[in-house]
């Protein structure tokens, strides 16, 4: 009988649950359109979550048995709420259907406020509504970097060195690869405060990096290879001098190469602005994987309408943009203003942002730049900054006030060099004049980067100075390095479903 009993209840047990880590993946599509949903929320409680992505495609893992009353609720701003039972989930496209809003609670819970009235109270709860205490966040992010050379030329005007011809220069310019990828991608806990500038410790819990150094397109790349063929044909004892302010070792500005044309003292001031700003960021870079990441977050975390420095700054200086009340939505159950903003003359931006009618926190905004960020152009060197576009959702955090739940942005630039080269080889050993070899020419380069970052916060706690003075990094965490994308890599864990890219990402074999 006991036996029996033991038998039965195993029985019922396998009807209602299913193992014990159970993945769900499918697709968020717009019931009337058929287009992908990107954003939309798919939880499963308070602690677990994701966001599709751009092509509304999510994956979830549950870690623990699923019961007959488990659901995963699907919502996402102006549609209506789904549910999907889970212990007879199929991998079927989900559909959401847009959500009409009732007039009759727009009049009760509009007031008739004013654009005017709506901006300031927004301007007001900055000071309340988004938080800059300690927080411990838990969180996934991915960097993607995408590069393409869109001209590369090199013109041999005069060689003393018969081997370095236009033959050997125009077959060293075709093996390198026009257009290459990498991604870096980091599960972690960050601690600190929000407050721009704090300090800010880190747990890595898993990191990989998806990256082919032999194919990257960058000028450094150009440079070794160069440096390669020099090397082969230089005289013992001798060494050689590049002057045209292209590769990384000389970026200084040879203005001697130029006659009189001479840059001004603006001119000199946006050099050195660029290139400080280009030894910032590979310092950090150098400055170990850890450090660099955790900063880059933390600056993700403060780059937006909230800080009076930001590019984004279009409440701060909100006479600078025409705005208009276009609908009323709902978004995670909060009664939302849609307000579409778009600059009166000069300003960069035009977006929406989603305002809470309760509060008047902006709780989400989409923006994308209507004009070049940055155009600069000296002496051959051309450099523009041509996108800058994304998303930013807020939610409210174990403070009880807003930080950031999710943040997809693309930022675009050109950088273009067209000028003279001049290859010197000289020998230390010779008397009088050390001159060599020459090899002189004109360099016409223009290559263009995409940068994407995505960062989703699964999960906030506040934290206590204490707590946070008493964590210990483990400061020598490195990602692991993968030559190709690899599905188990993440199995178990919850991220942003990767795109297409990143799944058909595979490193050249260099023999």
């Amino acid at each position: 009988m006991r036996t029996n009993l033991i038998t039965l209840f195993l029985f019922c047990l396998t009807i209602f649950t299913v193992n014990s880590q159970t993945t769900f993946s499918s697709k968020v599509l717009d019931a009337k359109t058929n287009q992908p949903i990107p954003y939309a929320n798919i939880q499963f409680n308070s602690n677990t979550g994701v966001i599709s992505n751009d092509n509304g495609e999510y994956s979830i893992t549950i870690t623990r048995s699923i019961t007959s009353s488990d659901s995963l609720v699907i919502s996402c701003l102006g549609y209506e709420k789904t549910s999907l039972p889970l212990l007879n989930f199929t991998n079927e496209i989900t559909y959401l259907k847009p959500q009409v809003v009732d007039l009759d609670e727009v009049l009760l819970t509009n007031k008739n406020y004013s654009i005017e009235e709506i901006l300031e109270k927004i301007k007001v709860g900055f000071e309340t509504n988004y938080d800059e205490d300690y927080a411990k966040r838990k969180l996934f992010f991915r960097e993607s970097n995408y590069s393409t050379i869109d001209k590369s030329e090199v013109i041999i005007n005069k060689s003393t060195i018969p081997e370095i011809n236009q033959g050997l220069i125009d077959s060293l310019l075709n093996d390198v690869p026009k257009n290459n990828g990498n991604h870096t991608e980091l599960l972690g806990e960050l601690y600190g405060k929000f407050a721009p500038q704090s300090q800010q410790k880190m747990n890595i819990l898993k990191a990989c990096q998806l990256q082919d150094e032999a194919s990257e397109v960058n000028l450094e790349n150009y440079e070794k290879r160069f440096n390669d063929i020099f090397k082969k044909y230089v005289k013992r004892d001798s060494y050689f001098k590049i002057k045209s302010g292209w590769f990384s070792t000389k970026e200084e500005i040879d203005s001697s190469l130029y006659g009189d044309e001479q840059p001004n003292k603006k001119e000199q001031e946006m050099t050195e602005e660029l290139m400080a700003e280009k030894r910032k960021k590979d310092s950090l870079r150098k400055a170990g994987f850890l450090n660099y990441r955790k900063q880059m977050i933390h600056r993700l975390e403060n780059d937006h309408f909230v800080s009076e420095e930001d590019e984004l700054n279009f409440i701060h200086k909100s006479k600078r943009y025409d705005f208009e009340i276009k609908d009323y939505a709902f978004m995670d159950d909060m009664f939302v203003y849609v307000i579409t903003f778009e600059p009166k003359r000069s300003e960069d931006f035009k977006g929406t942002m989603y305002v809470n009618a309760e509060d008047f926190a902006i709780v989400r905004v989409d923006y994308e730049n209507v004009n070049p960020l940055r155009n600069f152009r000296l002496l051959g060197i051309s450099m523009q900054q041509y996108l800058k576009q994304g998303t930013i959702i807020f939610h409210k955090n174990g403070n009880d006030r807003y930080s950031i739940k999710y943040m997809d942005e693309r930022f675009g630039q050109r950088v273009g060099i067209k000028r003279p080269i001049k290859v010197i080889e000289k020998n230390k050993n010779v008397r009088g004049r050390r001159q060599q070899n020459m090899v002189k020419g004109d360099i016409d380069f223009i290559v263009s980067t995409i940068e994407k970052t995505e960062l989703i916060v699964f999960e906030t706690k506040a934290l206590t100075e204490v707590d946070f003075n008493d964590f210990k990094e483990k400061p020598n965490v490195l990602p692991e390095y993968l030559k190709q994308y690899d599905p188990e890599f993440w199995k178990g864990y919850n991220i942003i479903e990767p795109n297409q890219a990143i799944k058909e990402f595979k490193a050249l074999e260099i023999d």
